[in-house]
């Protein structure tokens, strides 16, 4: 029995029907280089510190809040923080990946 009569995990079928569907599709796939790669982790890291340091100021300005207005304006302020970061960074990774 060789690898390709071995039974396949429900993963790989998923990535071989992914494939398949890429192929028909025409889209290409192109492997990130090492440049690429730690560019990405370097962007991750940099929003991940971001993402804490906004997480640390809400907390704090929660524990001041008291109003209940007040709580619900921080919270609306921290959800459109934390989007605003996830999108800069993903748009970034995009960007570096594209080259």
């Amino acid at each position: 029995m060789n690898e390709d009569d071995a039974p396949k995990s429900a993963y790989e079928l998923a990535m071989e029907r992914l494939r398949k569907q890429d192929a028909e599709s025409g889209a290409e796939s192109r492997p990130l280089t090492d440049e690429q790669r730690s560019a990405i982790a370097e962007v991750r890291n940099f929003y991940e510190a971001k993402a804490a340091e906004v997480e640390v100021l809400h907390q704090s300005a929660l524990r001041r809040a008291a109003d209940p207005d007040a709580l619900a304006l921080l919270e609306e302020h921290y959800r459109r923080d934390r989007e605003r970061l996830n999108s800069e960074r993903d748009s970034k990774i995009a960007k570096i990946r594209r080259g």
